[in-house]
């Protein structure tokens, strides 16, 4: 009898963990069902300022004049663009008012040696415009998430946080938002404005939350029938 209530427990830790898993992946799905639909009405919108980078939800359509900081380039991993890895480039910009903020400059592709890009980042005054976005997801943040190289001269991030960038910067502040420069500007490399790009869309997310509920129904199940079995 003590060895089916262990069973039992055990069984019931599983499927709360399943479970858990489930609604995680679910409302991870319904969250960039959101994104996605707050970008489509963004995109049809009058332009915000710039400032607005300093409120960190959302997406919204923004443009506004400032200059770039003398800031080095800031590199983010793991980025592909279809079938290619690469890097994407982010760079400090200084609006007329509100906060700096993070520019996504665009993408290039990383060689096998993993050598990173000669580019710089732009350098003066500038007149910017495209969606105002948080930061690209990650999943688990393993490792540092910031690196310098070449003395400080080109950096790499695993995971974009502004606010750690600021700080290994020396920078007063980064807006929590980033602007995902509009692709028709002549100025940065390969980029769009989607801004789910690297990263699971809803429809994934839902697929895994109805393969982990489906392991917590088999698994209680199982439970019930081992329960309920009759000895010999």
């Amino acid at each position: 009898m003590k060895r089916r209530v262990l069973l039992a427990v055990f069984g019931l830790c599983l499927v709360l963990g399943f479970s858990a898993l489930g609604r995680w992946q679910w409302n991870r799905g319904l969250e960039k069902q959101a994104m996605l639909e707050a970008a489509v009405v963004a995109r049809a919108e009058a332009p915000w300022p710039l400032s607005a980078a300093a409120s960190g939800e959302g997406v919204n359509r923004a443009a506004g004049q400032g200059r770039f900081l003398d800031t080095p380039p800031l590199w983010l991993d793991n980025q592909r663009r279809g079938a290619r890895v690469g890097v994407r480039l982010y760079c400090a910009f200084q609006p007329h008012s509100g906060p700096a903020l993070l520019v996504d400059l665009g993408w290039l592709p990383l060689p096998g040696d993993r050598k990173l890009p000669r580019e710089a980042c732009p350098r003066g005054e500038a007149q910017l415009a495209g969606l105002l976005s948080p930061p690209p997801a990650v999943g688990l943040k393993l490792g540092e998430g910031l690196q310098s190289r070449d003395g400080g001269q080109r950096w790499l991030a695993l995971h974009l946080e502004p606010a750690n960038v600021a700080r290994a910067w020396g920078l007063s502040a980064l807006a929590p938002r980033v602007l995902r420069l509009d692709p028709s500007l002549p100025l940065g490399h390969e980029r769009d404005l989607e801004v789910l790009a690297n990263t699971l869309p809803p429809e994934k997310h839902r697929g895994y939350a109805i393969q982990w509920f489906g392991l917590a129904i088999a698994t209680l199940v199982v439970i019930l029938l081992l329960w309920f079995r009759k000895r010999p």
